[in-house]
């Protein structure tokens, strides 16, 4: 007999476990306990269960979200408060150099061509030179210049801040000269070379007298060697 009730019992187990997993409860006998299986747990049933997913949505049309509170996703190339994008700013940076340059440069007057054996200027009269010498260098690259130094003073009334002269270089074949239009330069210092300024630089009040070089890159090949004339053309006053 107790065998028979170990085999009916038995029996009963292996039922209510096939039961439980066709149809997901089981019904213990003399107990009336009902377990439910795991799939027909809720979702806020459970512990240890995932969390749901947040879902974050970007503001596209509204600088605030839809809670009021500040944006955090900005749409690339809006900017900020609603102001004007980069790109515009660079733009308009551009168009302002552009015409800024082109008023400099329609602003800068070219200096006129001097042609031909020009008159004296009226102011020149108060301008003698004296001290005429030449000499000649040569570069290490070969190249030759020569110079004429002198002194010139200002007699007249007015302060010269530029002075331009003409020196014509006469020859021997009896053929008109040839005529270099240059500024001149004043010799600021001789020691341990010759430095020159312009006269803007450092000009020439009444009465004072100064040491001055003109330059010349090239002269005739027939020039006759004798120290040819200084005119001056242009004076420059104050």
């Amino acid at each position: 007999m107790f065998r028979d009730w170990m085999n009916f019992r038995l029996s009963l187990g292996q039922w209510n476990f096939a039961g439980f997993l066709m149809s997901g409860s089981v019904v213990v006998p003399g107990r009336g306990i009902k377990f439910r299986p795991m799939s027909d747990l809720k979702p806020d049933e459970g512990v240890g269960r995932p969390s749901e997913p947040v879902e974050v949505q970007r503001e596209t049309s509204a600088s605030t979200s839809r809670t009021g509170g500040p944006e955090i996703f900005v749409p690339a190339g809006t900017p900020r408060g609603g102001g004007m994008p980069l790109s515009a700013w660079v733009v308009a940076g551009v168009v302002v150099l552009a015409i800024l340059a082109g008023l400099v440069l329609a602003g800068r007057k070219k200096a006129p061509v001097i042609t031909g054996i020009q008159p004296p200027a009226p102011y020149a009269v108060n301008l003698p030179l004296s001290g005429l010498q030449m000499s000649e260098s040569t570069s290490l690259s070969g190249g030759k210049s020569t110079f004429i130094d002198g002194k010139i003073r200002n007699a007249g009334p007015t302060t010269v801040t530029g002075v331009t002269v003409q020196v014509l270089f006469h020859n021997e074949e009896q053929m008109p000269p040839q005529v270099e239009t240059v500024p001149m330069m004043l010799i600021r210092t001789r020691e341990p070379y010759v430095d020159t300024q312009m006269v803007s630089a450092d000009p020439i009040k009444p009465g004072d007298e100064r040491e001055f070089r003109l330059i010349f890159e090239s002269i005739p090949a027939n020039w006759n060697m004798q120290m040819p004339e200084i005119h001056t053309i242009r004076v420059d006053t104050k």
